[in-house]
């Protein structure tokens, strides 16, 4: 058998890096691993850490994967169903939001930190583009710095035209395994190109039609920012599905009413219509943000 970590995933096939640096190796999985991993369209992900055999081609078949740390995860998309795996044992999940073009969604970073705290990632809100910022946009963005750092969360203003900021970003994931997600736009590719220029990676413009991003990145993988730390980049996400959070539980990974629901008159309470609910008199008391809650009735929406 030999060990290594997956840095590439494109479907069918698997780049995984052998330990000890010793290069790397294509590799699949039996047919039987995706038979027995049917609630997950990926049982392997990238930054799993896996046991191969192998073949007389030079080729592996991945055996065995290893305990997961951590993972991210979001509801299948194109039709499938169960769920998808993001990346699998990371120190660091990242959203990043873009000040403008495309403009940032506050409901985008919300369902994100509720996956990082129901799976157990370290959450870092970034937004990007903050070169682009008109006086407005600041003042936006001060309100949400004082709301998400209130809550416990790191929130960084970057931009790529500013090396002050970029190298503080450099700083923070020196030695680390973290994660880049948000819409297609917000400029995740070239941030990495900024961290590390010999990257290369391919952008693309917003459209000037939908204000969307471009999808560029096709598949996951597992890249070097300098000589201890990686960066996974993924693929654009418009919508972030929720995965095994039902409404009854949604307020668990809200952690200004994680505590308030064991108050409760109800133990199933939605927190929306029932009496004697203590996370709607928090509300009512000015103690739960009114942009945190109506995301949180908006999720609820969703999730019914």
């Amino acid at each position: 058998m030999v060990s290594g970590r997956v840095i590439k995933s494109t479907g069918s096939w698997y780049t995984v890096e052998k330990a000890h640096n010793e290069g790397t190796i294509a590799a699949r999985i039996p047919g039987k691993m995706r038979l027995e991993g049917l609630k997950q369209t990926n049982p392997v992900a990238v930054g799993d850490r896996v046991d191969m055999e192998i073949q007389e081609d030079d080729t592996g078949i991945i055996k065995h994967i290893h305990p997961r740390e951590n993972y991210l995860t979001r509801q299948a998309t194109h039709g499938k169903r169960g769920e998808q795996i993001i990346a699998a044992n990371i120190d660091i999940g990242i959203v990043v939001q873009s000040v403008r073009q495309p403009q940032f969604k506050t409901g985008f970073i919300d369902r994100f930190l509720i996956t990082c705290e129901a799976n157990n990632v370290h959450p870092l809100i970034l937004i990007n583009k903050l070169d682009l910022a008109r006086k407005d946009d600041l003042t936006r963005l001060d309100e949400i710095r004082r709301l998400y750092e209130s809550l416990g969360y790191e929130l960084m203003l970057v931009s790529v035209a500013d090396d002050v900021s970029i190298n503080m970003l450099k700083e923070h994931i020196s030695g680390k395994t973290v994660t880049l997600m948000g819409p297609s736009g917000t400029g995740k590719t070239t941030i990495l190109n900024t961290l590390n220029p010999d990257l290369k990676r391919t952008t693309a413009e917003v459209s000037g039609f939908s204000n969307k991003g471009k999808h560029t990145t096709t598949f996951a993988e597992l890249l070097p920012i300098g000589d201890s730390s990686y960066v996974v980049d993924t693929p654009g996400i418009r919508e972030f599905g929720l995965v095994d959070i039902d409404a009854a539980g949604l307020s668990n990974f809200y952690v200004e009413m994680k505590e308030l629901r064991t108050q409760c008159k109800y133990y199933n309470c939605t927190h929306v219509h029932e009496p004697g609910c203590a996370v709607m008199e928090a509300y009512d008391k000015g103690e739960i943000h009114p942009e945190r809650y109506m995301s949180y009735l908006q999720i609820i929406e969703s999730l019914s």
